[in-house]
């Protein structure tokens, strides 16, 4: 088991922050923590690095107890803060060189696990340059680089692609991809179409307390989306799709965007509409679930748990 959580909770001052924790990981892979801001998602992935002692629960890191070993549990475990821990006065190849001291990599070691890390996180070329000279993406980079340059486990990330601009966005999604084809990702964020881009499985948290706790094939069956968006060069007359079996509703959002309403499966209607294009010459440029339906579940679940 790489991480498993018996009734986490943590009380600050009189107001639980989270109550009954439970969470179980045994496989790698990117695993989202989901919550709305104040949820507790942060409390939580502190609790479980070790920068926060829980007031009630257990953590174990690779069976490991974090109270009872807590070097031992730490070595197992990389941490990427919602902003990570730079020294701006360093270089890339002076902070990882520390970094990997601090993870008591051996010496002999040390140079061969900083090029490693550089080379995976795309850093090699730019490796004497002084961090504060860096831009937000590659920041984002030496930070993902100091938590898996000693090969942990469970790596822990806190809203990692917060504040990227679109390009740096999916360079960043590309590499925490990569990470967690070897190892544990845990992910949080409050953006439910960020956590479906990343995530094999979700665990939602709300008010404290866990409220959704499964693969994120089963999210997406609860939230069985029934519209869908749909972009055309020449699209038809409303009337014209609405022939189309199974649509029950058609909404033009712009002269060129569209929202269907369907019954039945959205791999069935899409089939049908993409022939439809083929047949009528509406030049589809794009077709894809409403993602905006996501939040009205992650509203539903919000309102469950209260």
């Amino acid at each position: 088991m790489i991480l498993r959580t018996e009734n986490l909770s943590h009380r600050y001052s009189s107001t639980w922050a989270i109550r009954d924790i439970n969470i179980e990981i045994e496989r790698t892979g990117i695993i989202g923590l989901l919550g709305s801001n104040g949820a507790g998602k942060s409390t939580t992935m502190n609790i479980i690095c070790g920068a926060l002692n829980q007031t009630e629960g257990n953590v174990f890191i690779n069976d490991i107890d974090t109270r009872k070993q807590p070097e031992e549990a730490k070595k197992e475990i990389g941490f990427l803060p919602q902003f990570p821990p730079l020294y701006s006065d360093l270089t890339i190849d002076e902070y990882l060189t520390y970094c990997a001291e601090l993870r008591s990599i051996q010496k002999t070691q040390i140079r061969s696990a900083v090029n490693e890390v550089k080379e995976r996180c795309g850093l090699a070329h730019i490796s004497s340059r002084l961090i504060r000279n860096l831009s937000g993406g590659y920041k984002q980079r030496v930070g993902i680089a100091q938590a898996i340059i000693h090969k942990p486990r469970l790596v822990v990330m806190d809203e990692p692609t917060n504040g990227l601009d679109p390009n740096q966005l999916i360079e960043a999604r590309k590499l925490i991809r990569e990470i967690g084809q070897d190892h544990t990702v845990l992910l949080s964020s409050h953006i439910l179409s960020e956590i479906n881009l990343l995530c094999q499985e979700i665990i939602m948290i709300e008010s404290g307390r866990v409220v959704f706790s499964d693969s994120m094939d089963a999210f997406n069956s609860y939230a069985q989306t029934k519209s869908l968006l749909m972009r055309l060069e020449t699209p038809p007359h409303a009337a014209d799709i609405m022939q189309v079996s199974g649509v029950t509703q058609t909404e033009f959002l712009t002269s060129n965007q569209l929202r269907i309403f369907f019954e039945g499966s959205y791999d069935e209607i899409s089939d049908k509409l993409i022939a439809a294009s083929i047949s009528g010459s509406w030049k589809m440029k794009e077709i894809s679930p409403d993602k905006g339906l996501l939040d009205d579940v992650f509203k539903q679940l919000t309102n469950r748990s209260a």
